[in-house]
């Protein structure tokens, strides 16, 4: 069964960084297009950052600066580093996976980011 893992949201004050990481039981894992996605209540789901198979990164412009995509295609994982952390940055943040035809969501972690 496949599953995409999210861990390392919480609370974390304006200013602060963080550090998400997606674990991820794909096989092939190294050639599928990771990507972070986040949804505020009442909001639409964005694309926060992107990062091919070949490393090609994309980013939101409301992240540009700040955030930073990586993959460890050993550990089948994916990170998204997140400084300068400012309020509005809070949503629950999601993994997605698309390669092979498929594709699969995390069930969220959530980032809070208030004084």
């Amino acid at each position: 069964q496949v599953q995409l893992v999210e861990s390392g949201g919480g609370l974390v004050q304006p200013g602060g960084s963080l550090r998400l990481s997606c674990a991820a039981s794909l096989s092939g894992f190294s050639l599928y297009y990771m990507s972070w996605y986040r949804q505020a209540p009442g909001k639409q789901r964005e694309l926060v950052a992107s990062m091919t198979s070949s490393g090609g990164i994309n980013y939101a412009d409301s992240v540009k600066g700040r955030f930073a995509v990586s993959r460890d295609n050993t550990k089948a994982t994916v990170y998204l580093q997140m400084n300068s952390l400012k309020v509005e940055d809070t949503a629950a943040y999601h993994c997605n996976a698309v390669g092979l035809g498929r594709q699969y969501w995390g069930q969220g972690t959530q980032v809070t980011v208030s004084s």
